[in-house]
């Protein structure tokens, strides 16, 4: 049975996705790391590119799906994924601007919080001002497994932006000044989602330049960085995962 959500950005048979789900915003790296990390993969959804898939890890059923970019479509994705086809726990594999002195190129962010410029948390009307947070269980294990394998892992606040190219030359320093360890697109509205919707999150990030002094990483040392992230994200996951 093909389910369709209301805004039919996803139709799939709920019965093939897990309840555990990787999310990297580029489709086609969904694609990349369910042919890489899965067995026997299986593709649930193609609507709009955003192409998600399941299979196996370890014996344990686990999916990974596109979010796109920035906060609108990592939350419309989320809630849906949430709302509608039973996903209890979505761990975001992404990229990310090293702003803290302390993170370099092929360090690891988990994100503990993320603070944003983006109005998405306004639609709740909270009364003051939404802190969005990361699940603790799933952000203990994270670091516990990439410890264990001898990563650098760094555990603090991110800041999702809604610019790319930013007007405000100085926004990055002020991020810096209070303590964010790097910059990115999507967290803020997957941890602001899950928690309206009582659901689980993370955001597990991979450190491919260096904000302030220009570092980066070459395609082919991506590749072997983005690697590691993957192994921590899906341990997390099996974790969850029945």
């Amino acid at each position: 049975m093909v389910k369709s959500s209301p805004s039919a950005c996803i139709q799939a048979d709920p019965e093939l996705i897990s309840k555990v789900m990787l999310m990297p915003g580029d489709p086609l790296r969904a694609k990349k790391i369910a042919e890489t990390y899965l067995e026997d993969p299986v593709l649930f959804n193609d609507v709009r590119n955003m192409f998600g898939y399941t299979g196996t890890y370890k014996g344990k059923k686990i999916s990974v799906m596109g979010s796109g970019m920035g906060v609108p479509s990592m939350g419309l994705y989320a809630f849906e994924l949430y709302s509608f086809f039973g996903i209890e726990t979505i761990i975001r594999v992404g990229s990310a601007g090293a702003i803290g002195d302390s993170v370099k190129v092929r360090d690891i962010v988990v994100a503990q919080t993320a603070t944003t410029n983006s109005n998405y948390g306004a639609c709740y009307g909270f009364p003051g001002t939404l802190a969005p947070c990361g699940d603790f269980g799933l952000l203990e294990n994270a670091v516990q497994i990439g410890r264990e394998r001898g990563n650098n892992m760094q555990v603090g606040a991110v800041f999702t932006t809604d610019h790319f190219y930013n007007p405000l030359s100085d926004t990055n320093q002020k991020a810096r000044d209070f303590g964010v360890l790097a910059v990115e697109m999507e967290t803020a509205g997957l941890y602001l989602t899950a928690q309206y919707l009582h659901k689980k999150a993370l955001s597990i990030l991979t450190i491919s330049d260096e904000v302030f002094t220009g570092v980066g990483l070459t395609p082919q040392e991506i590749r072997d960085t983005f690697d590691e992230m993957m192994i921590v994200s899906l341990e997390t996951a099996w974790r969850e995962a029945e």
